[in-house]
């Protein structure tokens, strides 16, 4: 598909990914990634106590997640695409916690997609973090992309 035609669907909902489950396991290796050991995330009986009932996912765990899930989505995809980067994010929020072994998956609403120079273009995309089972989403973000073609 070509950036112009990705441009014709502004507005639009134009991708959902596969679910993938948010492990104890991922959220153990996140903790050791990012050095948040905080208990909410690992320490199973202490989360017990809490509101959650249970550990939960490190909300940068879930925002980090995105790449992922758009490689495992059914978005269109720009032909001859050279490279594409994040760019950045604007309006994020943390909905809902992630209770470990619960299953997420994303859906993408394009925003804006601009030529910012010749071959280059910005894609802007409202992202929905569902949770499988519950009826508000983990998160929303506009996230920024720069496709070069």
């Amino acid at each position: 598909m070509s950036p112009q035609d990705v441009a014709a669907k502004v507005g639009e909902t134009i991708g959902t990914s596969e679910w993938v489950e948010m492990s104890q396991e991922r959220i153990n290796q996140f903790a050791e990634a990012t050095g948040d050991h905080q208990f909410i995330h690992l320490d199973e009986e202490k989360a017990k106590m809490t509101p959650f009932g249970g550990t939960i996912a490190h909300g940068f765990l879930t925002l980090s997640m995105i790449p992922y899930l758009s490689a495992n989505s059914d978005l269109p995809r720009v032909d001859g695409v050279k490279m594409g980067v994040n760019y950045g994010g604007n309006k994020t929020r943390f909905i809902s916690p992630v209770r470990s072994g619960k299953r997420i998956r994303g859906h993408w609403k394009l925003i804006e997609m601009i030529e910012k120079r010749p071959g280059q273009w910005q894609q802007t995309n409202e992202i929905t973090i569902e949770i499988e089972g519950e009826d508000k989403p983990a998160l929303i973000t506009e996230w920024i992309m720069q496709v070069f073609v």
